[in-house]
């Protein structure tokens, strides 16, 4: 079963963001669905805790030029 968590993503600033940082986040295995609001700055995410954790996507959202608050 899924695990839900909501990360804090800063950066963000129009859709073509949302989407960059859901794209990234789906490349990771274990990432089923990720769903990015840049006026709030949540991105949603229901992954595979076993295969994946934030720290990888932490790393992934860094990859293409935003930043996680911890």
């Amino acid at each position: 079963m899924a695990k839900t968590t909501v990360l804090k993503v800063t950066d963000m600033t129009c859709g073509h963001c949302e989407l960059s940082v859901q794209e990234a986040l789906d490349e990771l295995d274990g990432v089923e669905r990720a769903k990015a609001d840049y006026t709030t700055g949540d991105v949603e995410v229901a992954y595979d805790e076993s295969k994946v954790g934030t720290e990888q996507m932490g790393e992934a959202i860094e990859e293409v030029g935003y930043s996680m608050k911890t």
